[in-house]
């Protein structure tokens, strides 16, 4: 199997585009034709509603982009039926073509590092998961990467380390600063070396950053100090970056990052320039236009228009 940076460049070639649909269902966000008579407090109901909606949202976008982005948390909420619903979702992505990036923000120490690792990354027959990569933490130091890192290159999957992330709050521990530089920095020069270290024949590696499109500066910089890394971009959209807010993130190829939009997207039926644009029983156009629109703003104002 070719590693996982070369599959979703090749991905991302084959679509032109690096768009990132994030599936986050949200019960109270969903079309309503999915939830009418459903009980909000009976999770198996409500995981059924998750697993039908991101389904839906699968067939749309499939043919779009290279790649989509479930956030456990919200499976994870509704208990054992929507860790069910998590896996049917990622199955069903896979069977569709799709990468999968799992986001988790996973990580510990020694062999728990190496359980997480082991549970999530890899093709269905390595892995309960099977996600092609997975977001984690690096606050518990180098050694709790490794395992992370000696799984993907045995099982051609990826990561995505935290660095800059787009929440107004994460200055306080990142943004903290020595005379080498705010620990942002540091954390990426360590993903550097990482991804550097795990290259194949391409120019990136299996270990890539997650970096906010609400940090422009940040994120052109970024590109530079890691200029073997996949950067993971959420906060476009909803969070208010824009296209214009993550071109630094490109090489002069349109390759090197994913952008993520999920309530963009996902949840277009209630964006005013869809609600009166689209019947209730539409949704899924809805969605397909938000996610047409996100591809032409990258493709008009970052380097994705090379791809």
């Amino acid at each position: 199997m070719d590693s996982f940076a070369a599959r979703l460049a090749a991905a991302i070639r084959r679509c032109k585009t690096p768009v990132l649909v994030g599936l986050d269902p949200r019960f109270e966000s969903l079309p309503e034709l999915l939830t009418t008579g459903l009980q909000k407090t009976n999770p198996v109901e409500v995981a059924g509603a998750y697993e039908a909606f991101c389904k839906d949202v699968i067939d749309v976008v499939a043919p779009l982009v290279a790649a989509v982005k479930p956030q456990a948390a919200f499976f994870e909420q509704v208990g054992v039926p929507g860790m069910a619903a998590l896996a049917a979702t990622i199955a069903y992505a896979r069977q569709q073509g799709l990468l999968v990036i799992l986001d988790g923000k996973r990580n510990d120490i020694g062999s728990t590092a190496t359980a997480y690792a082991d549970a999530y990354l890899g093709p269905p027959e390595m892995s309960p998961w099977g996600a092609d990569a997975l977001t984690v933490s690096p606050y518990l130091g180098a050694d709790s990467l490794t395992p992370f890192v000696d799984v993907c290159r045995d099982r051609s999957s990826g990561i995505f380390v935290l660095v800059k992330t787009s929440n107004p709050g994460g200055g306080l521990f990142q943004d903290v600063a020595d005379v080498n530089g705010p620990l942002f920095l540091h954390v990426a020069r360590h993903v550097e070396t990482l991804a550097d270290a795990s290259r194949d024949a391409g120019n990136y590696g299996a270990v890539g950053a997650v970096v906010g499109a609400t940090y422009p500066e940040q994120l052109a910089e970024l590109r530079d100090v890691m200029p073997h890394a996949w950067l993971l971009v959420p906060g476009y959209g909803a969070q208010g970056g824009t296209a214009a807010d993550v071109a630094g993130a490109f090489d002069r190829e349109g390759l090197g990052a994913v952008v993520n939009s999920a309530r963009g997207i996902i949840f277009a039926h209630a964006r005013p320039e869809y609600r009166d644009r689209f019947a209730a029983n539409q949704w899924q156009l809805a969605v397909e236009a938000a996610a047409t629109e996100m591809i032409a703003s990258l493709r008009d104002h970052t380097p994705a228009r090379a791809l």
